[in-house]
């Protein structure tokens, strides 16, 4: 209910801020467990691939959001989840891999933190990890814009990726070449915006 209720606010304001529009809404599956993997170039991100669809995306937040009074409860309500940022979280990895292999839809940014400029930065292999563990499908997404007031942001969302060869590989090697796909696609889809 109150995802509801802030997801068509929010799809109001950054339609009027941001001018927001979105392409390529069709890839995404209605069910199923599926991983939006998408550029990352601002705080306002989350909230942007997520508004335009029909289904509840989820996303990782740093643990210490969660300690704000109001906010932490706020953040759970909208499908946050805690990660402990500069190690490995055993709990949010179980999360996310429980998440995806029940059907849900999560929102990562393979770069692990926001990027200036154009090229964007590395993928860490986190997203393919999760993709190739809960067999989730995997949409690449490119945010194009600046959330420069009034001036369009997009948001197009890609043909799912297909990971399948890299299931035969083990460990880091597929981990890796799953993550350089994933990211190609991204930059492919910002190219073309």
């Amino acid at each position: 209910m109150i995802y509801n209720i802030c997801r068509a606010l929010l799809r109001g304001i950054y339609k009027i801020l941001f001018r927001l529009e979105a392409k390529g809404l069709e890839n995404i599956p209605s069910s199923g467990g599926v991983l939006l993997c998408s550029n990352h170039i601002s705080l306002l991100d989350p909230p942007t691939i997520g508004i335009l669809l029909d289904r509840k995306v989820h996303f990782m937040a740093k643990k210490e959001l969660f300690d704000i009074v109001g906010f932490g409860w706020l953040i759970r309500q909208l499908g946050a989840f805690p990660v402990k940022r500069g190690g490995v979280s055993k709990e949010s990895i179980k999360t996310s891999l429980l998440l995806l292999r029940e059907g849900h839809v999560m929102g990562i940014f393979p770069e692990g933190s926001r990027q200036k400029g154009d090229d964007g930065g590395e993928g860490k292999k986190g997203a393919a990890t999760f993709a190739l563990r809960s067999d989730a499908t995997v949409i690449p997404v490119a945010i194009i814009g600046q959330y420069k007031l009034f001036r369009k942001t997009r948001v197009v969302y890609g043909a799912p990726v297909d990971l399948e060869a890299f299931k035969e590989l083990k460990g880091a090697e597929a981990a890796e070449q799953a993550t350089e796909k994933i990211m190609s696609q991204i930059s492919e889809l910002r190219k073309l915006g």
